[in-house]
């Protein structure tokens, strides 16, 4: 589950909606999409505190950057146990459709691992990306994949993850 910092930010949730306004304020900080007194992130992000050690991940290793629609993709991550005790970790899988013909959520989790590591161990953990876990319900509710570019994320929560990008061509 995920933690707010406070009660004003719930609801809180990690697969939210994209609203267009620039999260981070780059341009102007007026136009920031934030509270005005805390900060967007939740205290504790979905997936976060399920071990007693600390683990380390590679970025992903993706079989292609393009796929043909129907197709599947693996990706690989190298997880390290950088603790001191040996420990469990939850291996979590989340994608993005960046542009979609309706708007998407940001990170939606897709598969996890459960996985045990000694102290120092390192093991690759290999997640398959289906057509099915790419598509959606459009605006006709039909199920569809529409080609396109995709972000895929690797992680221990939905928050500390490492990225990698791939594109869905016809």
């Amino acid at each position: 589950t995920t933690f707010p910092q406070v009660v004003g930010q719930v609801p809180l949730f990690y697969n939210h909606k994209n609203t267009g306004r620039p999260f981070n304020g780059e341009l102007l900080d007026k136009y920031k999409s934030r509270y005005l007194d805390v900060t967007n992130e939740p205290l504790y992000p979905f997936g976060f505190g399920l071990s007693y050690t600390t683990f380390g991940y590679t970025k992903p290793q993706l079989s292609t950057t393009n796929i043909k629609a129907g197709e599947s993709l693996q990706v690989k991550v190298d997880v390290r146990n950088t603790g001191n005790y040996e420990g469990e970790e939850v291996v979590q899988l989340y994608l993005q459709d960046v542009v979609g013909s309706i708007t998407r959520p940001v990170k939606e989790l897709k598969g996890f691992q459960k996985i045990a590591l000694k102290k120092g161990e390192t093991r690759t953990v290999t997640f398959t990306i289906t057509p099915e876990d790419l598509k959606f319900y459009n605006n006709e509710l039909k199920y569809v994949l529409e080609p396109g570019d995709f972000r895929v994320f690797v992680g221990g929560n939905s928050r500390d993850v490492q990225a990698e990008n791939f594109k869905v061509v016809e």
